[in-house]
């Protein structure tokens, strides 16, 4: 079997990959009232007077919810809230293993903005953070821009940030490699989605200056073409106002980045680019050109998306370290300070010593990397007077 049919009957076999136990014995009949009525009443009243007590009182202090509209899963598309539950449980679960948070699955039947951003709010005051997932573009951008307006947890799309802070810190350490500098570089961006757009702002965060945005109809500009998040990228990307389309872009690129279409990276844009070229062609399951042929083409470092090839650029490297330093200080937010401490922390975790082409990122299994990264999140919170506690 294959990993797919491996996956199906073992997920036949879990019946799913979360489940929910109690935390305190329930016993006697002192247990049933410390636990439950009568003596429950108490904790509902100091909430009441309080609402910041429910933190110390329930375990809101460490409940993050998952949620998603199934319009966006995985490399799947549209696919219905449903049939993305196995995704977010999968989510959920890596949470739990790799900081301790618990989370919880939230699959809404809508594709209306506001119908979900009414109902994430609605149950807001279950949880300390809300994590959006595979909510396609550019709804995603208008539902977390308006969760944000109205909620006081933290709001992530983690397939906007996450993805964002791990490129981030897998571009810092293989520039290491070339002895190029941040602030020098050419960067390519294929793919100006929700991924590649939250990708563009965080690496010019980090200091990029050079950076151009190609989309299926081209590099992209302020015209009516691109929609709105594309045009407004446009306003700050691609200073020498090169036009045209990936071919185009890639020539004298030191790096590109691709977050799009399998296969649609050729030799000749390899050959193309600048001395000791970096890709990091993340399309699931296929990239936009396999490792070996980039490897071949003159790519001096690869990355993908996919845990069989070196440089393995996974969100879970950032994700769960980022919610348990967000719940640790009770942040209101995730903001751009916090992002780019998660990358450093990231990219920290590997020392010089241990860096090669094929090892830029830490092992996703190091469990390192949850305490580290929410160390960097919870200094970040405090330094920009987001942290609470």
């Amino acid at each position: 079997m294959d990993i797919k049919e491996q996956s199906l009957n073992k997920h036949y076999e879990w019946n799913g990959k979360i489940e929910i136990k109690s935390a305190v014995p329930i016993n006697t009949r002192e247990d049933l009232s410390l636990a439950y009525t009568p003596g429950v009443a108490q904790p509902c009243l100091e909430i009441q007077k309080d609402i910041n007590k429910s933190y110390e009182l329930t375990r809101r202090n460490n409940l993050v919810a998952v949620v998603t509209d199934g319009t966006a899963v995985l490399g799947l598309g549209d696919i219905g809230p449903e049939a993305g539950m196995p995704v977010m449980e999968g989510k959920c679960a890596l949470f739990k293993e790799f900081a301790d948070v618990d989370a919880f699955p939230i699959c809404v039947k809508s594709k209306d903005v506001d119908e979900i951003v009414n109902t994430v709010f609605m149950i807001s005051g279950s949880f300390g953070g809300i994590n959006l997932e595979d909510i396609s573009a550019p709804r995603c951008f208008e539902i977390e821009a308006k969760l944000k307006e109205k909620c006081d947890i933290p709001v992530f799309h983690d397939d906007q940030h996450g993805t964002a802070i791990v490129v981030g810190a897998a571009l810092l350490n293989a520039l290491k490699l070339t002895g190029k500098k941040i602030d020098e570089i050419k960067l390519i961006i294929n793919g100006a989605g929700s991924a590649g757009i939250a990708i563009g702002k965080h690496l010019l965060n980090l200091g990029v200056k050079n950076l151009i945005m190609v989309d299926r109809l081209g590099i992209i500009d302020d015209t009516d073409k691109f929609n709105v998040a594309q045009r407004e990228m446009a306003k700050i990307t691609n200073p020498e106002k090169i036009s045209g389309n990936l071919s185009d872009a890639m020539i004298s690129a030191d790096v590109f980045i691709g977050v799009s279409a399998p296969n649609i990276v050729t030799k000749e844009m390899i050959e193309s680019m600048s001395e000791k070229p970096i890709v990091f062609a993340m399309a699931n399951p296929t990239p936009e050109i396999m490792p070996d042929k980039a490897k071949e083409y003159g790519a001096f470092i690869v990355g993908t998306g996919r845990s069989d090839f070196p440089n393995q650029i996974n969100n879970v490297l950032a994700f769960p370290g980022i919610f348990r330093g967000a719940l640790d200080c009770r942040a209101s937010e995730i903001n751009e300070n916090m992002k780019v401490a998660s990358t450093q922390a990231i990219a920290d975790l590997v020392k010089d010593n241990e860096l090669s082409v094929d090892f830029i990122l830490p092992d996703p299994l190091d469990k390192r990397i949850g305490q580290e990264v929410a160390k960097a999140v919870v200094k970040a919170a405090k330094e920009t007077n987001v942290a609470r506690i």
